[in-house]
């Protein structure tokens, strides 16, 4: 098992914020926006990442896997990076697509008390967090894949 999950067990993976409505957002960084309150009636994944984050890396390809087979699954990917260039060739290479944006103020972030890389917020229909993902996470397990069918 990789050193970065063993590491996120003791990263507090029970905020204080469960249970109660997401922090509604607006985040835009010219090329792409994202509102979460346009997600509502759907589950969401809100995963706060960075490109030169390893276990952001290391996490992606699971991460896409569930995209491609939780289609029903939105998953709100938001970058903290800093240099544009590197944040687009990052997601042209790495053939990223999710709807994920750039908020280099980490803005987003700051509103979920994040300050980690990665977590990820589990936000059900009713835009109620339910559970945070502290590290990287391998999104193939039937544990997340059925917790998050529950939602």
């Amino acid at each position: 098992m990789p050193l970065a999950w063993l590491a996120a067990c003791n990263r507090g993976s029970h905020p204080p914020q469960l249970n109660i409505p997401a922090p509604n957002f607006t985040v835009s960084d010219g090329a792409t926006s994202i509102r979460l309150a346009n997600y509502r009636g759907r589950v969401v994944l809100v995963n706060f990442w960075a490109t030169w984050c390893a276990p952001c890396v290391e996490e992606l390809p699971s991460l896409l896997e569930l995209h491609r087979d939780m289609p029903n699954l939105v998953i709100l990917a938001v970058s903290i990076d800093e240099d544009p260039a590197a944040y687009s060739s990052f997601i042209a290479r790495h053939h990223i697509d999710l709807i994920t944006v750039r908020d280099p103020d980490q803005s987003v972030p700051k509103l979920f008390h994040t300050d980690m890389w990665p977590e990820t917020y589990a936000i059900d229909r009713n835009g109620v967090i339910r559970r945070k993902f502290v590290g990287a996470q391998d999104w193939t397990t039937p544990e997340i894949r059925t917790y998050l069918q529950s939602l």
